[in-house]
């Protein structure tokens, strides 16, 4: 995707709102707004947006458990599947 075809400025927004939103749910691409020919905002459907923020989350419990084994906080498989079975038949 080049973001240079998704650049529009305020005014189109303003004036084609319907129209923007019908393309964005469609393409799911995003749009860049320009305010006085500078970058403002950028705008998309919430799928999207919820699709990114779903792999942001990810992402930081990723870097989390990367600085957790770089700490040397592990512990080995088969002591975790040992801790949460006796859990289990604690609960039970």
């Amino acid at each position: 995707m080049k973001y240079s075809d998704r650049i529009k400025p305020i005014s189109y927004l303003k004036a084609h709102a319907a129209d923007v939103v019908r393309e964005l749910t469609e393409r799911r691409e995003p749009m860049i707004i320009t305010q006085n020919g500078e970058a403002r905002l950028v705008v998309q459907d919430v799928e999207s947006y919820e699709q990114t923020q779903e792999t942001l989350a990810l992402l930081k419990i990723l870097a989390l458990g990367t600085q957790q084994i770089d700490a040397g906080r592990v512990t080995p498989a088969v002591e975790a599947f040992r801790r949460v079975r006796k859990r289990q038949h604690e609960g039970s």
